[in-house]
């Protein structure tokens, strides 16, 4: 079962299994954290010193029920609009690092070099933009890291458009699923013009882009354009 060989990735069984699996976790993490709240609650009452436990936990959990309603949750559901959308390519020895890749606009957590569709010749970065999970890849991807922890990534799955945006993922040991699904976007100074210029992407695949969530990222360093202000009065 060749993940290549189905046109989108969530076509792919095994990745819509790793999917749902994905969502089960989530939820049972948001149930989980509110149960115990409920719990140290119900203990509070007649026991003073779980109060030392409860305040705590009910900091923490609080923030920790944030990150899974606007963090897990909505990372999810962008993640399935890209599996939706572009296929599997199963790919080796991708060039990657830790290190801050050069003319990147915004956070970045590490990087990819993945052939542009336009001219496979031609290796276009994408970025891991956000932290969470983010901390399996980054110890894989330092380097530093250990040789059997580099061996793990070194057939990644890749779903997307290096141009834009993607999903990626390593196999199961069995090869058959993917895990570990990480997005990566591209922030490159400069894409937003390049993409349908120097990058050769047509309107359908900028088309595909967006079905896949893609936006430019905006350039904290390029200037707004000045509001037009009205005339002022000409007094005598």
């Amino acid at each position: 079962m060749n993940p290549a060989d189905y046109p989108t990735a969530w076509q792919h069984p095994p990745t819509r299994r790793a999917w749902f699996l994905l969502m089960v976790r989530n939820v049972a993490g948001l149930i989980g954290w509110i149960g115990v709240w409920i719990a140290f609650l119900g203990l509070s009452t007649g026991e003073g010193w779980v109060l030392w436990i409860f305040i705590p936990y009910t900091i923490y959990g609080s923030w920790r029920l944030f990150v899974q309603v606007f963090g897990y949750f909505p990372i999810a559901m962008r993640k399935l609009r890209i599996l939706r959308t572009y296929p599997w390519q199963v790919l080796s020895g991708v060039p990657h690092g830790l290190n801050i890749y050069p003319n990147i606009l915004g956070d970045q957590h590490g990087w990819f070099e993945l052939p542009n569709p336009a001219n496979r010749q031609q290796l276009l970065p994408l970025v891991i933009s956000n932290h969470l999970r983010v901390e399996w890849w980054s110890r894989r991807m330092g380097p530093r890291a250990k040789p059997h922890l580099k061996a793990q990534i070194e057939t990644i799955w890749f779903a997307g458009d290096p141009r834009m945006i993607g999903i990626l993922a390593v196999p199961s040991p069995n090869g058959q699923a993917p895990r570990r699904f990480k997005i990566l976007r591209q922030r490159l100074a400069g894409a937003e013009h390049a993409l349908t210029t120097e990058w050769g992407a047509t309107a359908e695949d900028v088309e595909r882009g967006r079905q896949a969530g893609f936006a430019p990222y905006a350039d904290p360093r390029k200037p707004k354009p000045e509001q037009e202000q009205e005339p002022k009065e000409k007094t005598l």
